[in-house]
């Protein structure tokens, strides 16, 4: 497919990836020839940003430490009419980005996400698996279910999807920020599989299973109190009224027989956490109009960029 009459960067946050950005690069430039290749690095110790260049690539710094500030950095900095995001470490394969493109580009879609399968163990570790299975499931149940491999490194994004974002995460969490702004505001999106490979000799992975895992399973926390709060305020409102109630119903009822209260503490307890529920809830609701407000924002920041799709759409 053509892609002259658009604009296209490639980006590639890199940490330390010497032995692997140099293919990743080359490879990028065979199959997207019409688009520039930018790699972010990210206070990398050995000779990333050396061999990016000597490969071809327009390379940048990033000091801030974590994928989170790279990418919002790129968003930042980069214009372009659709941008290809891609992990420096070879996983994954360069032959798709046209596909994925099209697919963008053909269909007015704002997100790409490349769903990654593979057959090697050593690509896809069980934690991994796991763990992005839990937090997909996560984030479906609340948000609604669009895409089956949220935690993927390879997306495609329009310019209006980049300028949108709000790019509040640090580290790896960055990805499920992409797939909630993406759901929450009902943005067009597409999913293509890939194909998924382990890293090559020599090449250490940066993602901690359970130390990462933790921080996404927070941040979808966070994100939910920000564009949910009624759902999750109501929900602890209820947990504590309920405790409230158990704990109170043998103390009236022992009040209504005798005229007496044999527990006060547990009295006191049950009245604070009824209190408590109700104090929640009201949170909850006027939070939620906040939320509404935040979301019709960035609704018009999205809206502010023209659309960008091929003619046969």
């Amino acid at each position: 497919m053509d892609f002259e009459n658009i604009k296209v960067a490639v980006l590639i946050p890199c940490y330390n990836e010497g032995t692997t950005v140099g293919r990743v690069v080359e490879e990028f430039a065979r199959y997207m020839p019409e688009a520039d290749i930018y790699v972010y690095d990210n206070n990398s110790t050995d000779r990333t940003a050396e061999v990016a260049r000597a490969a071809g690539a327009i390379v940048r710094t990033e000091r801030m430490q974590g994928k989170g500030y790279v990418v919002r950095r790129m968003f930042s900095d980069i214009e372009a009419d659709f941008y290809i995001l891609i992990d420096g470490d070879e996983t994954y394969e360069a032959e798709a980005a046209p596909k994925l493109l099209a697919l963008a580009y053909e269909n007015g879609l704002d997100m790409v996400n490349g769903a990654r399968v593979t057959d090697r163990k050593a690509a896809y570790r069980l934690g991994h698996v796991l763990g992005n299975r839990m937090l997909t499931g996560l984030v479906t149940m609340i948000f609604g279910r669009r895409l089956s491999d949220m935690l993927s490194g390879y997306r495609v994004f329009s310019k209006r999807f980049v300028k949108s974002f709000p790019a509040l995460s640090q580290g790896f969490e960055t990805e499920t920020e992409f797939t909630i702004h993406a759901l929450e505001l009902g943005l067009p999106v597409g999913e293509m599989k890939t194909a998924y490979v382990e890293r090559p000799p020599g090449s250490v992975s940066k993602l901690s299973t359970y130390k990462d895992g933790i921080r996404i399973l927070c941040t979808i926390i966070q994100i939910v109190k920000l564009e949910k709060p009624f759902m999750l305020f109501s929900s602890v409102a209820f947990v504590l009224f309920m405790l409230g109630i158990v704990l109170g119903i043998p103390v009236v009822s022992f009040y209504l027989r005798h005229g007496l209260v044999p527990r006060l503490p547990t009295a006191l307890l049950a009245t604070a956490l009824v209190l408590l529920s109700f104090l929640s809830f009201v949170c909850g609701l006027i939070l939620d109009t906040i939320a509404i407000a935040r979301k019709e924002q960035k609704r018009l920041t999205y809206l502010s960029y023209p659309a960008v799709f091929s003619d046969k759409h």
